[in-house]
Formats: structure tokens, sequence, C-alpha cells
């Protein structure tokens, strides 16, 4: 029994002696106290006989103050020679000052320099985006950078919470397939043992075999297209939500996407304003939206876009820019939906009224943002969805297991995809998707 109470007095004596590693982003919590803090330096500067040294840990940036006439004569000198991005240890007195970034800092007792970085390629100053993104590895220490990530954590988090809560269950699909969701031409092929396969454009094809077996269901994961495409808005490699619901009809559809955006915003704003103000993004533009959103059909987008390109034709897809003059018109996410079937998917179901049109719907962001969902009610009769395969062109045998859902117990359902990285560049006001996501994958960029 003496064995365990002695080594009990020792970690508790140590506990006493030694100052708690803290997160900065908890430092409020330590005012008056000692505390140790692991992380990088950020940056510093000097004033006077007074070195004030930022440091950063991943969870926020904080304020060390080192005086010459207070501090040991080497951690003096170790500030003045310190280096922006070295790991370090440092330990000190939290205090309150509102002056100071986050307003508490640290009167600092000790530094150890755990590796002294040498000619750090990103200083301070203004780099353009074609020397950062071959140095992403590192530009993601940057604040703002830091700040996207988080807001894309906490967006990611919202969306799964949502469809939690509502009883839906995550069930994931599979990132190689042996045919095309949202058509031919955008498709990565890879070999698969000596077969062809692809990587996924949408798990929404096996989503709907595990909604007929699980009735709500969603996945979250990446999916692949290989456009050609250079645009602000557009990723080879991007991460889609896709619910997909057994017995629901179009307008459900919209009433799940609108619930869902409503919920996501809310959460935003309140676990995420330190990082908007980070982001320099002004919250109002977020709080002004509110449900309903407005819902148009495809004829009436026609006539709104239109009056601003008189050359566009009722038939046409839209682009950029007429997303655009949708989105300045309403200021508001806006569902659009009966589009022409012809410019929809194969596995789009029609409207009983008029053939001509699909199911479909797309909610179109404001402030520029473009297509932000794109979904609808699925075809579930075997037959014309038999019908529908041979008239796009599609390898019929690699799609005999999805005829087989309307052929054993099909039902009316269907469901939505939510672009991510389109979604958080709406969020967070940045003007491109590559700095949405870690690590971006484009037309010219793999690396790193």
């Amino acid at each position: 029994m003496t064995k365990p109470r002695i080594l009990l007095l020792t970690y508790t004596l140590n506990r006493l002696y030694y100052p708690m590693h803290v997160y900065i982003e908890n430092i409020a919590d330590y005012d008056g106290k000692k505390v140790l803090i692991k992380g990088w330096l950020h940056n510093k500067r000097s004033s006077g006989k007074v070195r004030f040294l930022l440091i950063r840990d991943g969870t926020g940036i904080v304020q060390s103050v080192i005086a010459k006439d207070e501090a040991d004569e080497k951690i003096f000198e170790i500030a003045d020679k310190i280096t922006q991005e070295s790991s370090l240890i440092i330990t000190g007195m939290v205090r309150k000052d509102d002056r100071a970034p986050g307003g508490y800092e640290i009167i600092a007792d000790s530094i150890e320099v755990l590796q002294m970085a040498i000619d750090y390629p990103i200083s301070p100053k203004e780099h353009s985006i074609d020397y950062l993104l071959p140095l992403r590895h590192l530009w993601l220490r940057s604040r703002k950078q830091n700040a996207i990530m988080r807001i894309r954590h906490h967006i990611i988090k919202a969306l799964r919470d949502f469809f939690d809560d509502q009883g839906f269950i995550c069930a994931d699909t599979p990132i190689l397939t042996p045919a095309a969701c949202e058509g031919t031409t955008t498709l990565f092929k890879v070999d698969y043992y000596d077969q062809e396969a692809y990587l996924s454009q949408s798990g929404q094809l096996y989503n709907e075999a595990a909604a007929a077996a699980l009735g709500k269901v969603y996945c979250f994961g990446p999916t692949f297209r290989a456009e050609k495409s250079k645009t602000r808005k557009h990723l080879t490699e991007f991460w889609m939500l896709e619910p997909e619901v057994a017995f629901i009809e179009l307008d459900g559809i919209i009433d799940l996407a609108e619930d869902m955006i409503i919920y996501m915003i809310e959460k935003v704003l309140s676990k995420s304003k330190t990082e908007l103000n980070t982001l320099k993004r002004d919250p109002s533009k977020l709080e002004s939206i509110k449900k309903p959103f407005p819902r148009i059909s495809y004829k009436e987008a026609v006539e709104i876009i239109k009056k601003k390109e008189p050359d566009f034709k009722y038939g046409d897809d839209f682009g950029a820019p007429h997303e655009a003059v949708i989105g300045e018109h309403f200021d508001q996410p806006v569902f659009i939906h009966h589009f022409p079937a012809a410019i929809k998917a194969f596995y789009m179901k029609r409207d009983p009224n008029d053939e001509s049109l699909a199911l479909g719907v797309d909610m179109i962001g404001p402030e520029g943002y473009g297509e932000l969902i794109g979904g609808g009610q699925r075809e579930d009769d075997h037959d014309i969805l038999l019908k529908r395969i041979k008239e796009y062109k599609l390898p019929e045998e690699a799609f005999q297991w999805f005829l087989d859902l309307r052929k054993f117990g099909t039902c009316p359902h269907g469901g939505f995809g939510l672009g991510l990285e389109r979604t958080i560049a709406w969020i967070c006001g940045i003007k491109h998707v590559r700095e949405t996501i870690p690590f971006p994958r484009m037309l010219d960029k793999i690396y790193p």
C-alpha cells in the first residue's frame, strides 16, 4: 500500500509545482494563474526594452510580454533571436489586458525553443495566390486560413447535427464506382484490377438503395468531377452532403433543404463570431437570411434573366452569369424548380402534367455564389428508368442493381446534394473555393 501513496504524493506535488498546459482558446479561464503554452511563434515586435511575442497553438493567438528589467537575461536573449514559426514552450502568468490580442497576455518567465525555424517562406507581408498555393501546407497556418478551416468544421458539424437530430442515418457510399451519375464527360477513370472504374461523382445512386433500407439517410464525403474549368467555383475534388429520403416528393425536398440552411447559418453565427470577424465577414448578411426562401419555376427564372441577358433562351442551362442575375434579384437563397428535362440527369422524375419538365430543384445562393444545392425527385418507375438509361446511352448492365430498386418495393423518393466548398465560400464571404478546403485540387494544381 505504501508505493501507491508515494506515487500519488509525487504526482500531486508535481501538479502543484509545474504550471498547467492550457490551450489559448481557454486562456481567459486562467487570469492571474501561471500556465504553460505549447505552440509556434506567429510574429513578434519590440518596444524599447520590451519584447512582444505572438504565440499561436492552433486554437488561438496570445501575446507574451518579456521586459528586460524583469525577465531573466537568457529569456530576453531568446526572445530577440527566435524566428517566425519556431516551435516553443512558454510559461508565465496570465494577465488581463484589453490592449492585447484576445484581451489577455502572458508575462513570460520561461521559454524553451524546440526547433528554430530558418528562412520561413511566408512573411507577414502580402503574397500572391500563385506564390501561396505551392506553400499550402504552410499557408494554412495564417489567421485567415485558420478561421476558414474552423468555420468549415462548424458547418460540417451543424449539417451532421441537423440530420442526426432528425433521425437520419449516415450511410457511407463508395468512392470507386462502375458507372456515371452526373454524365460521362466528367469522369475520372481508374484501372480497377483490369476493369474500368471511376471516381465517384456523387453518392446519390447508392443513397437511394440505403434509403429503401433505412428510410432517411445521408452520405458525406469527397466527390470528383473531371471538368476542365478554371472558374472560382470549381474544384476537381470537393465534398458533398447528400440526404436521400423514401416517400418524399418535391415540395418536401425543398422544405428539408430550406430548414437545413437556416439551421446551419444559426449555428455558424453562434459558434464562429471570432472567425467571421477575422475574415471581416459582415454577419448581418447571414442574419438577414430568413425562411421561407423564394421559390420560382425555371420559366420564371428565364424571364428574370432575359431582362439583363436578352440572348438567353428557354431550354438553356444556367451559367455563372445567369445564376448571379438570379442571386442579385432576390438577395436571398432562391429555389428554382421544374427545369426542362433535357438539361437534367437521367434519373430525374418527370412532371406528370408536363413530360418535358423534370421535378428537379436547384438552390442559388445570394451575393453571386451560384448553385449551392442541386436535387429533386427520382424516377421510381422501372420501365421508365430503363428507357431513360437507354436514351442517355448508358451501360444498362452497370445500372442493373439500380433498376432492382424499382422492381422490389419502389416508392416516391428524392434528395439533394449540397456542395460544401461553395457553401463555405458564401458563409465566409471569400471569392474562390480554393481557400475553403485544406488542400485544393484544381485543373492545374495537385501539389502539395
